[in-house]
This record gives C-alpha cells, structure tokens and sequence, in this order.
C-alpha cells in the first residue's frame, strides 16, 4: 500500500512497478478528493508508450518507486469541482503527459504549460501538494481541470488515447514549422508509435510523405496501409543519394542512437528537421550537411494543454487515429516485453475496466 498524504482517501487500484526489474504488478494506492479545481475521470483505455519502459527500468536515473505509469489516459468524467466551468460529467476527455505547472511563467500564461520549470508529469512527478503522481494504469484519476482536454465524439476512446502524447508530439514541431501546407514534402524518419501518426498528419493536409527506415519490410504497410508516397531505406547509400536535397521537412522519431548526417543531407536548403524521438545516448550532427545546406535541425516535447486540444480537433475532423493493439491489464508485462523489441504496430493501449482482471 503507497504512503497517503492528507486529502488522499480514495483508495484506487492499479498497476505499478516496484523496482528496476520493471515487472507491472497489481498495486493499490490513494488518489485526493476531487478539489474545487479538479476533474475525477473514470479511465477506460490508456497507451502505453516507450517513455514508460525508460521509467520502469529507471534507465534515466529518476524513477520513484512504486512508479504506476501512463500518461495517454483517455475515460468519461464521473465528478467536476465547484471552480469547473468547462467540463460536465459524462464528458468524453483525456489527459496526456501533464499533471501540473506553475500558472505564472512566461510559458504558462502563453499556453506553452510543457516548457514550464515547474512542470510536473503525470506519473512520476511532485504534484502541488507534494504528493507522487501515479498515471493511466489505473482504474480512476483525478485531474485539475486546466491539463484536461476534449476528445471529439468522432473518435473512438481506444484510438484517440495515443494521440494524448504521440499525437500532440508530432503536431506540434509540425504547426511550429509551418509544415502543414499542401504539397510540401515530408520525410518522417520512424515508422513507430510517433511516426505512423506523423504520416497521417501529412496525408491528411495534402503533403508528399517519404518514409525512412531502416527496415525494408515496412515499405508495404507503410504504403498501402497508412498512405505513404515513397519509401527510403535509410542504409540505402545509392537511394539516398538519389534523393538528396528533395524534402523540405523532416520528422525524425528515432529513440535508437544515430547519425543526423544522411537525414539533412536529404533536406533541400533551408530545409528544417525536427527531432522528437529520446535516444538515451547523444546523437551524431555533423556539420557540414547544416552549414553547406543552411538546414536547422529543431527540438520538441509534446505541447501546450490548447495545442493539445486542438490537435485533438484536427484529428476529429479529419478522422486520424492511432493503430492500435488492445491488451487487457493481465498482459501488461507481455506487451511491455514486446514493446522494447518494437513488436506492435503501432501502439499498445491498455483496456480498462471493471471486467478487467486485477
């Protein structure tokens, strides 16, 4: 049982992992009452999402255990605070990766929550009270209203989960560079988690898309399932050669260890590549493909809670989900094992509810 904190009396359960193993085990813990602020969200479905791996096995160093994690939370609103104006129960909403910030900054009062100093994570953060945040793989959650969004009735809860931080991670570095024009051409470097939505983003606002991978068996599925309009095998020297200086931007989703060179070197000049994968060891840039070419290379983490919801609304009107595999909470560690190998196309996402298995 979690330690409680005063106000923390609602007992909740859940799956956590307990120490750098990294096996999810059942574990109930305590969430606060819902405050004036607050939203208490019924969770239905959460993604699981390759930060959650890092956290687990504590390869980052920061993990507080018990560590429950998920922050692609997606449920229907059972209670809302006196100070709420915005959302109802039985609303249809969602929370990604932020639980709190500091309201003051420069960033906060601009929207931009996810570049606060103070910002704290849905799991495994110091949440205002000073109470650990425990995220998604959890039966219930409370939520202050203002890190809370909508999600469009169009789309199915299970398939919008993902978009909660895979989505806005892509659509954000996409708004910023103004790469959402209609034919433009888009390399996205990654055919995972992030990258299959990135396409979908391109397609859906009329862009040329050019996968790169470094597995050629994803050419079909990258194709004919999602859409895409070329293929680049990336440790194809002849093919990338032939199609050097074509793409005006890049959206490279690697969270593996590699070299930035051969990507700008396929960037037009003045071309713009936006790195939003997380590889744990530092990446290789050389310069001479960004002095010689003028390209910028650029970083991104998710976005602001209004970025957020409009992202969500893009994809409502345009009817971009994630491809999702559905696993039930007994498979957790399964699905967690075959995520470290890249094994799902494109997303777990864990059905939760009271059928599940505790």
């Amino acid at each position: 049982m979690a330690e409680t904190t005063p106000n923390h009396t609602q007992t909740v359960r859940g799956w956590a992992a307990k120490d750098s193993s990294g096996k999810i085990t059942p574990f109930v813990f305590k969430r606060r009452e819902n405050g004036a602020d607050d939203v208490t969200i019924k969770i239905l479905y959460c993604g699981m999402c390759h930060t959650d791996l890092h956290y687990i096995k504590n390869d980052w160093g920061i993990t507080m255990y018990p560590v429950v994690p998920g922050h692609e939370i997606t449920g229907i609103i059972t209670k809302v605070g006196s100070n709420v104006s915005n959302f109802k129960v039985g609303d249809r909403v969602g929370v990604g990766c932020l639980a709190a910030s500091c309201l003051k900054c420069e960033f906060c009062k601009d929207s931009q929550e996810n570049y606060c100093d103070q910002l704290q994570f849905t799991y495994n953060g110091i949440f205002w009270d000073g109470s650990i945040t425990y995220g998604g793989y959890s039966q219930m959650l409370v939520a202050d209203n203002r890190y809370v969004v909508h999600i469009p009735e169009s789309l199915p809860l299970d398939k919008a989960a993902p978009l909660l931080c895979a989505g806005i991670t892509v659509f954000s570095p996409m708004k910023q560079h103004n790469m959402l024009q209609p034919g433009k051409k888009l390399g996205v470097v990654g055919l995972g988690g992030l990258g299959h939505i990135a396409v979908k983003f391109g397609k859906a606002f009329g862009l040329h898309v050019t996968v790169i991978s470094t597995s050629p068996s994803k050419e079909t599925e990258a194709k004919t399932r999602l859409g895409a309009d070329d293929f680049l095998v990336s440790t194809d020297p002849k093919r990338m050669q032939a199609c050097a200086r074509s793409l005006d931007f890049i959206i490279d989703t690697v969270s593996a260890k590699h070299s930035l060179g051969p990507m700008l070197e396929l960037l037009k000049i003045r071309g713009v590549l936006a790195l939003v994968g997380a590889p744990d060891q530092p990446l290789e840039l050389p310069s001479f493909p960004l002095i010689f070419g003028k390209r910028t290379v650029s970083g991104s983490i998710i976005g602001g809670i209004k970025e957020t919801q409009e992202m969500m609304d893009v994809c409502g009107k345009y009817n971009i989900t994630s491809e999702i595999e559905l696993v039930t909470p007994d498979r957790i560690n399964e699905a967690l094992d075959r995520l470290a190998r890249n094994d799902v196309r494109y997303r777990f996402v864990i059905d939760i509810s009271p059928k599940s298995n505790f």
